[in-house]
């Protein structure tokens, strides 16, 4: 299986609006490379202009590769957008961000077993799910999971995720939903100056310039709105959120390292087993205590309860596990395109005023955030690309002169007559 290199995302902890904080690495075939294969291939057709079956191969491959990574594409910017837009509609019936915050991550405990049903589904070897849930649980050591691991390794980051999604949720209430999604992108931003001053990542100055340009859109998406108490105090949110879903992120690379796809599914089932032993009172106690608070279980929405835990779910399945079939880039690039979408469903359904410095601080933000998925070695392959393009505009201009000092010579000689017999 293919390596994920992650960046796996919250709403759960990282690009999500809920749930998905999580950094995976797949276990079965290894990656593409995308370069050589495209580059090559005019040499590897056969005479008579036929193809070999080889590059054939190569560029089916790729154009697969391509159609699933914009399914996953439409699949993430839907999901992250439609379970946003749900969230809104279900707080005009059912105004308890934490209650919601926790019925959506018990659904975290489904992961293991959908892991395992595609591990059937497809593996030549089958392991049982006792062989395979022992397999899996050595991510956390020679030991396995104890008691000792659960409290150290899993429940740190079950209080993060429930943290990043309930942030999230009760600043949709606050402001719209187009400012929550954009600001959340920041996400990326802190990630780095967290895995630069932790991690000791390497330094990059574009993801320095990406930082500032995040920065500084937060505060022109606080001015947009006048410096509002109401406003000011759910930007404060969002941000809260994405800081908490940049520090799952960096821990979780600290502590565990990196996961294959069945370790990430157990390790996300762990964190709704969790949220079900060990958060559940606290929903209990804000009901008794009337901070969140129905009059009768009939009145709660459950159909915008299960929608939305569907949505993120599937959210955070396709954000976990889609480097299966696709490139990380494109995922994230999903993120990126649920902003339009809830700017859109914003105009026509609140009354969001888009003035000049709203517009800029969505673009900056944006912009700050498709720096941050350059690859490390992006300067190298651009001055690789400037070198190659310098070399061929040279080798085109040594032929053009070529060919015209040969042309008066070649007139020459069609127009002279010959007397040879």
């Amino acid at each position: 299986m293919k390596k994920h290199s992650a960046r796996v995302a919250p709403l759960s902890a990282c690009n999500s609006p809920v749930l998905t904080l999580t950094k995976v690495e797949g276990e079965e075939r290894p990656r593409d490379s995308p370069g050589p294969a495209e580059a090559q291939a005019p040499a590897g057709a056969e005479a008579g202009g036929r193809t070999s079956p080889h590059c054939w191969r190569c560029s089916r491959a790729q154009l697969k590769k391509m159609f699933w990574g914009v399914a996953v594409v439409l699949c993430v910017c839907s999901s992250w957008a439609g379970s946003t837009q749900l969230a809104k509609l279900t707080f005009r019936k059912f105004d308890a961000p934490f209650t919601l915050t926790w019925f959506a991550t018990n659904w975290n405990f489904l992961f293991f077993p959908l892991y395992y049903v595609g591990h059937v589904c497809k593996s030549e070897e089958k392991q049982s799910v006792r062989q395979r849930y022992r397999e899996c649980c050595r991510f956390f050591g020679d030991n396995g999971l104890t008691l000792k691991v659960f409290f150290t390794k899993a429940a740190p980051f079950g209080v993060l995720w429930t943290l990043t999604n309930y942030l999230y949720l009760h600043a949709i209430k606050k402001v719209n939903t187009t400012d929550v999604s954009v600001l959340f992108c920041c996400n990326k931003a802190f990630v780095f100056l967290l895995s630069w001053i932790v991690l000791r990542d390497r330094f990059m100055g574009v993801r320095i310039v990406a930082a500032i340009l995040a920065i500084a859109g937060i505060v022109m998406m606080t001015y947009a709105d006048g410096f509002h108490s109401h406003s000011v105090i759910g930007i404060a949110l969002v941000v809260g959120s994405a800081s908490m879903s940049a520090l799952y992120k960096v821990l979780f690379k600290l502590l565990l390292g990196s996961a294959k796809f069945g370790e990430a599914a157990l390790f996300l089932s762990i964190l709704g087993v969790f949220n079900i032993f060990f958060i559940t009172c606290i929903p209990v106690i804000l009901y008794f205590t009337k901070v969140e608070y129905w009059s009768s279980f009939d009145d709660i929405p459950w159909g915008n309860l299960c929608g939305f835990s569907v949505l993120l779910l599937t959210f955070n399945i396709v954000l976990n596990f889609g480097i299966a079939v696709t490139y990380p880039t494109l995922m994230s690039v999903g993120i990126v395109l649920s902003v339009p979408v809830n700017a859109v469903v914003d105009h026509y359904t609140s009354k969001i005023v888009f003035n000049g410095v709203r517009v800029i601080a969505i673009i900056i933000i944006g912009l700050g955030f498709l720096l941050l998925l350059l690859p490390e070695e992006w300067d190298v392959w651009l001055i690789k690309l400037l070198t190659r393009l310098k070399v061929r505009k040279k080798e085109e201009t040594a032929e053009g002169g070529a060919d015209l000092g040969s042309g008066p010579q070649s007139k020459n000689r069609r127009a002279r007559p010959s007397f040879a017999r």
